[in-house]
């Protein structure tokens, strides 16, 4: 019998991102017999944590809630969080001592880009080292030319768009640098998914007016701000509908002072986090992703699956995802754009049945077991 391949995940949390959401859908697809797996989060905290099977070891460097504020009773304990982990990060001899149990492995594997660093600092040399690219980095300030010659220390680099694929691609300056790039698919639970979206929602439709619902999590780069002054200006000109907001964030405060500032609380729904979003798909009329930046907005492909008419600014993946604009609305990535591909689904509604019409005829291209098995053979190779 083959030895198990001894691996360790690293990740910040399993709070209620794409990635995170994503990471933990895989893990439930991988085997026990197979694998011998230690989940190392920077933080215990997150909904996904009830999802990690049972035979996945879980360690962690801090235990409580992400601190989102800088109150004066919080401040001692975020300061010990910063300056625990910046030790643990500087000297990592002391982590695999101490948080975990002197273990060998055999792959380290950074679950998202911000703990590469990490990974790529492990005192066990001998391992195969592995990052999973979610966000298009060329989009990211911090990301200098440095920071991105730094991925090319990896032995593979997962990437889930053409758009981050090219990017890396042309940041390789060997064909060594290129063969370690390699374009995969996020696994989708299609059946998971429909269920869940059956289950109730408790807000009650009371008109005909249109719903735009968006769902992730509330920072700047997810662009909500714009939709809600499209929102306001579609509002100016006589346009009946809604709009529902699914997510919580460090942003969610300023979001909702927005809200309050634009006087749109009327027909403006900030529903918060929710552990089941798919009921709200189901009670709007379309999904719309209003982003500055994206990886490969995993989203859209939940809004296909519930066969939703959906718009979506021109990020990156999104072309890729939505097939040059077959399978739904793409907008030019600004606030003036947004409000015109509302205008235009509000103006003809007809529109929205020729997009689920296509939708329903159409494979979607995101099988649960070939998109686990794209990422499980760089464990085995």
């Amino acid at each position: 019998m083959t030895a198990k391949k001894k691996i360790l995940i690293r990740i910040g949390s399993l709070r209620h991102g794409g990635a995170e959401k994503v990471l933990v859908t895989f893990l439930k697809n991988l085997s026990p017999d197979k694998y011998e797996i230690d989940l190392l989060l920077n933080l215990y905290s997150g909904k996904y944590l009830k999802d990690v099977p049972s035979w996945i070891s879980i360690y962690y460097l801090n235990k409580g809630e992400m601190i989102t504020t800088n109150r004066l009773q919080d401040i001692p304990r975020k300061a010990f969080r910063v300056i625990y982990q910046s030790i643990l990060r500087k000297f990592p001899k002391l982590l695999y001592h101490y948080i975990l149990p002197n273990k060998k492995y055999d792959i380290e594997f950074a679950a998202i880009d911000g703990i590469a660093e990490d990974i790529l600092n492990s005192p066990i040399k001998s391992s195969k080292k592995i990052v999973w690219i979610h966000n298009d980095l060329s989009k990211i300030p911090e990301y200098t030319k440095d920071k991105l010659n730094r991925f090319f220390e990896f032995d593979t680099i997962l990437v889930i768009s053409d758009v981050i694929h090219h990017f890396f691609n042309d940041l390789a300056q060997s064909n060594e640098e290129r063969k370690k790039i390699v374009r995969i698919y996020n696994p989708i639970d299609v059946k998971e998914i429909r269920q869940l979206s059956t289950e109730p929602c408790e807000l009650i439709v009371e008109n005909n007016k249109p719903i735009f619902v968006s769902i992730g999590t509330i920072f700047p780069q997810k662009g909500f701000d714009r939709l809600l002054r499209a929102h306001r200006r579609l509002l100016d000109e006589g346009l009946q509908h809604e709009v529902w907001i699914v997510g919580d964030g460090y942003d969610f405060p300023a979001i909702k002072k927005l809200v309050k500032d634009l006087n749109i609380s009327e027909t403006t729904q900030l529903i918060g986090f929710k552990e089941n979003p798919y009921p709200y798909f189901i009670k709007a009329d379309y999904y719309i992703l209003s982003s500055r930046y994206e990886g490969y907005p995993t989203v859209l492909f939940e809004a296909m699956v519930l066969q939703k008419p959906i718009l979506a600014t021109d990020v990156s993946g999104v072309k890729e995802m939505l097939n040059n604009g077959e399978l739904g609305y793409i907008m030019k990535n600004d606030e003036n754009a947004i409000y015109s591909g509302m205008k235009y689904f509000i103006e003809h509604p007809e529109v929205s049945i020729k997009y689920k019409q296509v939708i329903q005829s159409k494979s979607l291209p995101f099988e649960l077991d070939s998109a686990v098995s794209s990422i499980e053979k760089h464990f085995i190779d």
